[in-house]
């Protein structure tokens, strides 16, 4: 026999494809020929494949073989082909039995040795094959796990090519996947690590409670980075769509741990302020992989420093924020990634940045305005919350009489307030307050009255909140009564959400928070 075809799996951006890879062995002057639109790393696969098979007992067929990857069409990246191409070529030299590598999906890059090494994106490659049909995946030991958490699909491991051929050949067995090694222990950052920020602490919880974007400006040492920090801790846990979305993203990325499972946490990203755009995005030659933006999705993306990031770099998170998508446009495609993050955002007021605040300060005016002039107009537009975090005073540092309030308790109401955003929004396809669109929250029936939205009103006519302003503020609305245990939200949670919006709200400490939550004290302004 001289023709043979098994299956494998390619990736175009984060969705899989079934790839059927064809072997032609003929007459003519020996040589290996890839057609099917492979990459630099696939064409390399000739001399990959030729040296794991010789150094596996085989012998190399003497003659004209042609590999063919079907659809011919799609653009094919990487070395994950390595394997189904030597199985292909072995089985149409009569070397390998495909009888039992019929309907199996065959996954690995090959060394030298012939040895079998993990590759990026097994799972949405092994989710594709299941959605074709494919019940059977081979996979490297190391990305057993990985591959074993999409439901309906066989999965058996292999370290090396020999061990692939003798099972073909009825001599041996495949591996089982190895058990799952127990993740590390460690101690999160906590909110009872921070003492006093009672309005960011606050903000801090309404911004997890409704997934909104948040911002932060104060001194250095205010707290901050730590705020930010500890914003995956008061978050749920994701949902099984959620997390085989995060875990696919960080397979592709190749930051996946090996023999880790689904991606239960939220994903914290903090890249560098000299991030560039491509890091921060994504992008790179060939296939472009995803950038921090989409490693953080349904997860927390914090920006340290925002006014030291290049001007262009944060421009490119607009369209983004607004989509949840980022794409990729190339000249041989574009490639397009989830991108739905919860943006926070910290800035000092200035260049000198005093430990005591504007008291002193030493920037000219003009210098101020300059520096937290690169964060444009559109840009803040889209962030819900702003918050000026105050220096820490000594009796707040030291004052050991009243523990600050421990991320669980204020996870617990941050889940509650989530599962009542949950169920309002279930027929609709949204899970949070920050993802409903503005017309929906403007109409019946959960538009509000007049009388509750005036504030908003005002503001919107007098050129202090755009549309898409007016639209967040309602959001946040939403939020807070949720929060509150309220079916709708009231004419203070619209001025609240309008305070926190503005940068102008301003929370009293309490002793302790209780369980149940007592209404906010926020200065009203009924003029407005």
């Amino acid at each position: 026999m001289s023709y043979a075809r098994v299956l494998c799996a390619g990736l175009a951006g984060v969705t899989g494809h079934l790839v059927e890879v064809e072997a032609d062995l003929s007459m003519g002057l020996p040589a290996l020929v890839l057609t099917g639109l492979p990459d630099t790393a696939l064409h390399e696969a000739r001399d990959r494949v030729r040296a794991a098979v010789l150094n596996s007992g085989r012998d190399w067929p003497n003659r004209r073989i042609t590999v063919n990857l079907l659809p011919a069409g799609l653009p094919k990246h990487g070395s994950g082909f390595d394997l189904a191409v030597a199985a292909a070529v072995l089985a149409g030299a009569g070397q390998l039995p495909p009888e039992r590598l019929t309907g199996v999906a065959l996954l690995g890059e090959l060394g030298l040795d012939g040895t079998v090494r993990p590759i990026r994106g097994v799972l949405p490659m092994v989710a594709a094959a299941a959605r074709a049909g494919v019940t059977r995946v081979v996979v490297p030991v190391e990305n057993a796990h990985e591959a074993g958490v999409v439901p309906g699909v066989s999965v058996r491991a292999v370290d090396s090519l020999h061990r692939l051929v003798e099972y073909a050949a009825g001599n041996g067995s495949l591996l089982e996947p190895p058990p799952m090694a127990p993740p590390p222990s460690r101690r999160d950052p906590d909110l009872s690590d921070l003492s006093g920020m009672p309005t960011a602490r606050y903000a801090l919880e309404i911004a997890a409670a409704g997934g909104h974007h948040l911002a932060l400006f104060g001194p250095p040492g205010a707290g901050k980075t730590m705020l930010a920090e500890r914003l995956p801790s008061i978050l749920p846990e994701l949902d099984d769509e959620a997390a085989l979305e995060v875990t696919a993203l960080q397979s592709i990325a190749g930051v996946l741990p090996p023999g880790s499972g689904l991606v239960r946490r939220p994903p914290f990203q903090a890249p560098h302020h000299s991030a560039s755009s491509a890091s921060l995005i994504g992008g790179g030659p060939g296939l472009a992989r995803p950038g921090a933006m989409s490693l953080a999705h349904r997860g927390v993306l914090f920006l340290d420093e925002i006014p030291e990031i290049s001007r262009n770099t944060l421009q490119a998170l607009r369209q983004p924020l607004e989509s949840g998508w980022v794409v990729l446009a190339r000249s041989r495609g574009s490639t397009e990634y989830p991108a739905r993050v919860q943006l926070v955002i910290a800035a000092n007021p200035c260049p000198c940045a005093s430990a005591a605040g504007d008291q002193h300060c030493t920037c000219p005016p003009s210098v101020r305005r300059r520096y937290l002039g690169k964060l444009s107009g559109p840009l803040l537009d889209r962030i819900d919350i702003k918050v000026t975090v105050q220096p820490l005073r000594a009796v707040q540092l030291t004052d050991l009489s009243a523990p600050a309030e421990s991320s669980a308790t204020v996870a617990a109401r941050v889940a509650r307030a989530r599962e009542i955003a949950r169920a309002r929004w279930s027929e609709t396809g949204w899970r949070l307050n920050g993802e409903v669109p503005g017309p929906a929250l403007r109409r019946p029936p959960w538009g509000l009255p007049p009388s509750d939205t005036r504030v908003l009103r005002a503001a919107l006519d007098r050129g202090a909140l755009s549309a898409r302003g007016f639209d967040r503020a309602l959001r946040l609305a939403w939020t807070i009564a949720d929060l509150d245990g309220r079916d709708r939200p009231g004419r203070n949670d619209v001025a609240e959400a309008f305070e926190l919006r503005m940068g102008e709200f301003i929370r009293q400490a309490r002793p302790e928070e209780a369980d149940s939550r007592a209404e906010p004290e926020v200065a009203r302004d009924d003029a407005a």
